[in-house]
């Protein structure tokens, strides 16, 4: 299978590395800085799931999408951030030749429905991740925890389109934990509660995940959180695996928080980093459709503004 990573931050070559090693021909397409050290070096990937390495002999590197062909290309795997969306969509409409399956790798909600609408739905499909991937040097990336499987699915609820379930059987084989599922929205929002949850706190307070959990003030946050995510969620009329708040609060607390334990929150690395955040994903979302359908979010949009403040304040000060 040729596969297309576009987008290859540290998820991106985490998957890329690991596929290229399981014989797949791979395109990672990633900033200018990687190229000469991926080139010369190759990519590594370390950490729970054991150690992948290819050299740079072993994959196509390129920054932009319209070097290639598009005809040649079986998957694209969207890794950007949420905030780039829309530009990596431009960019996949305007490439030639191009029919295959996109498929949203990304943080939050609102990323499959767009896909679908510039796309089509036979040609949309997303996956859940909530497996942490940093890069400690360019060429390098370690996968430090893993709280569940990948899951894939289609933009239909009820259906999984063999593109899914190829993605999921190369992503186990080569070593990523990942299975097909029939109601990929189902995942997202299971993720969007563990993210909205953790992620604008541990950027905002500086601390890991385990250190939120370990603190009474702050779980008092992190349930109201909770609570108006499963609001919202339902007002979407989505759905959970969980029947309510409280069930999903016992499995957050006694489960998830402990197996991401020492895992630190993207936003935060985004924000060390002077990168803008993917809040409008997360909490800026839950907000956002709370608004439009009439859910009060209030400790969702105290974290939004929050973060949106500090978000300003790095970028002033990298200037």
């Amino acid at each position: 299978m040729r596969v297309l990573v576009y987008g290859a931050g540290a998820l991106g070559q985490a998957i890329g590395c690991m596929l290229a090693a399981d014989g797949h021909q791979v395109t990672l397409v990633l900033r200018p800085r990687f190229i000469d050290v991926l080139q010369a070096e190759g990519l590594t990937v370390t950490g729970i799931f054991g150690t992948y390495q290819i050299s740079g002999k072993e994959l196509e590197l390129i920054t932009e999408l319209q070097q290639i062909n598009g005809s040649d290309i079986d998957l694209i795997l969207l890794t950007t951030k949420t905030y780039g969306t829309d530009a990596a969509i431009d960019e996949i409409v305007a490439l030639s030749q191009c029919t295959c399956p996109v498929v949203s790798l990304q943080n939050g909600c609102g990323n499959l429905e767009k896909l679908t609408a510039r796309l089509g739905k036979d040609r949309s499909l997303a996956a859940r991740v909530i497996t942490g991937f940093e890069i400690e040097q360019p060429g390098q990336v370690k996968i430090t925890v893993s709280a569940d499987a990948v899951h894939i699915g289609g933009s239909v609820r009820g259906n999984i389109p063999p593109a899914a379930q190829q993605l999921a059987e190369a992503l186990d084989h080569a070593g990523l934990p990942a299975i097909a599922v029939n109601d990929i929205y189902q995942s997202l929002y299971a993720k969007l509660l563990y993210n909205c949850a953790l992620n604008p706190l541990g950027a905002i307070l500086g601390v890991h995940y385990g250190a939120l959990g370990e603190s009474k003030d702050i779980k008092q946050i992190m349930n109201k959180v909770i609570d108006e995510t499963f609001s919202v969620i339902h007002a979407l009329g989505g759905t959970t695996p969980w029947p309510d708040a409280e069930t999903y609060r016992t499995l957050f607390y006694d489960n998830l928080v402990p197996a991401t334990y020492h895992h630190r929150a993207s936003m935060l690395q985004d924000l060390e980093n002077n990168k803008p955040t993917e809040v409008e994903a997360m909490v800026g979302y839950v907000s956002t459709q709370g608004r439009l359908h009439g859910v009060e979010t209030p400790a969702c949009e105290l974290l939004a503004d929050l973060l949106r403040f500090k978000e300003q304040q790095q970028q002033r000060a990298a200037r």
